[in-house]
């Protein structure tokens, strides 16, 4: 047997801009099967059945969706896919599920390949919940025995039990990522793809979900994550991809590819930046600074300075500020609707700072993203860049010992012996 479960080379695919497929009847593709040989002797293109059309670059209503992609996953490994949207990520997981077919290269698949793509893929919509699982069940080649062994497990973990018989073309979104991914993960494939879907569940749901690949990931099966979500690719996958432009534009150890897809999103780390002026804004930054006192001590703080400039009065407009955690989570937000001035956007030059107690945090780096926003609007301006600061450990035997804290705050708590409370 290969040590590999996927091995992709030199693959392709393209599309054609703007093109549309539709259904055929019974009666159209009988008749295009009796008349197809007389076509193709009238035809000047000699090519034989079923050859991919020549290629001789990127004609003019084309576009490349994947070009020139090679990687191999191995028997057991789980593989984060990471890249911008349009990327290609979702396209290169319908290729390996056989869902669409490429333009060139190859694919080989070592073992039976389970697939959770976007909502709508996979399940015939007429049939219940019920009637989907052993469909599913049928399509990845188990036995009616098989299935109902993992039946009652799928629906727990589905949360479904009352609208099981119900057709899922009246889930809610939730509900059909839930059985989806039930389905999915329980049938036991030896390959697992799956798309960024969790997004679509709550937030108890998705940890249930990772939990599930996480175990199928050390129970010795394949899997293939993407995710925009870098908490979650850090945590379940070893080594990464990331893909630009239909490409390969890095592979290797998990946290190097995803410190280089945020650099891409959010620039170099940096403490202080200027801004170049815009014309057509009707506000914008002009510089940010961001200053940390007395790191290390449960006194600590961080102030962001910020410059900028008014050219319109337009008093709705929020100054929003996030501190989020290197996997760009979210752990704070503020904005200036908490600043009572009336001077805040006026037309002008302004400064305005923001102070916060840092200690709180655990230790490690943090980003800091700001912008513009008008509610109802689009960001008026949102810097791609990211200003960072360095949590240190906190003065405790713990850190010298070079113990780190887990967990994503820290609070100074008290510890104190009660002895006698305890007879």
């Amino acid at each position: 047997m290969s040590d590999f479960a996927i091995r992709v080379e030199n693959l392709g695919k393209r599309y054609r801009i703007g093109q549309t497929v539709g259904y055929k009847t019974l009666r159209e593709s009988l008749s295009n099967a009796v008349t197809a040989p007389f076509r193709r002797l009238r035809s000047t293109d000699r090519r034989t059945p079923g050859e991919n059309p020549p290629m001789t670059g990127d004609k003019q209503g084309y576009i490349w969706a994947l070009k020139d992609v090679s990687f191999d996953v191995k028997q057991g490994e789980a593989v984060g896919i990471i890249g911008r949207n349009g990327s290609g990520k979702s396209t290169l997981l319908k290729i390996l599920s056989r869902i669409t077919a490429p333009t060139e290269g190859q694919v080989e698949i070592h073992g039976r390949a389970g697939a959770l793509l976007e909502v709508g893929t996979g399940f015939h919509p007429e049939l219940t919940g019920r009637e989907n699982i052993y469909l599913n069940g049928a399509i990845l080649g188990l036995k009616k025995a098989e299935i109902e062994r993992k039946f009652d497990d799928i629906v727990a973990f589905a949360e479904i039990e009352k609208f099981l018989d119900t057709p899922v073309k009246r889930y809610s979104s939730g509900m059909y990522v839930r059985l989806a991914f039930a389905v999915a993960a329980h049938l036991e494939p030896d390959i697992l793809l799956v798309d960024e879907v969790l997004a679509v569940g709550d937030t108890a749901f998705q940890k249930k979900c990772l939990g599930k690949m996480d175990e199928v990931a050390k129970g010795g099966r394949t899997v293939l994550f993407i995710s925009h979500n870098m908490a979650a690719v850090k945590s379940l996958c070893s080594r990464c991809i990331l893909l630009k432009d239909g490409g390969i534009e890095l592979a290797g150890l998990t946290s190097e590819v995803t410190n280089k897809y945020m650099e891409a999103l959010f620039g170099t780390p940096t403490s202080n930046v200027t801004f170049q002026e815009d014309p057509n804004l009707r506000i914008q930054f002009l510089k940010a600074k961001l200053i940390t006192s007395t790191p290390g001590s449960n006194t600590e703080e961080t102030t962001l300075r910020f410059e900028y400039l008014v050219r319109e009065e337009v008093k709705s407009v929020l100054l929003c500020v996030e501190v989020r955690s290197p996997d760009d989570l979210c752990i704070f937000y503020s904005n200036d609707d908490l600043l009572n001035d009336n001077r805040k956007h006026k037309i002008g030059k302004h400064t305005i700072t923001l102070t916060i107690p840092s200690y709180l945090l655990a230790p490690g780096e943090y980003l800091l993203a700001f912008g513009f926003w008008e509610p109802g609007h689009e960001p008026e301006h949102f810097p791609g860049v990211r200003l960072t600061f360095r949590r240190e450990e906190p003065n405790s035997r713990l850190s010298s010992h070079g113990i780190h804290w887990p967990g994503l705050i820290y609070l100074p708590v008290t510890w104190r012996y009660i002895d006698e409370d305890c007879y």
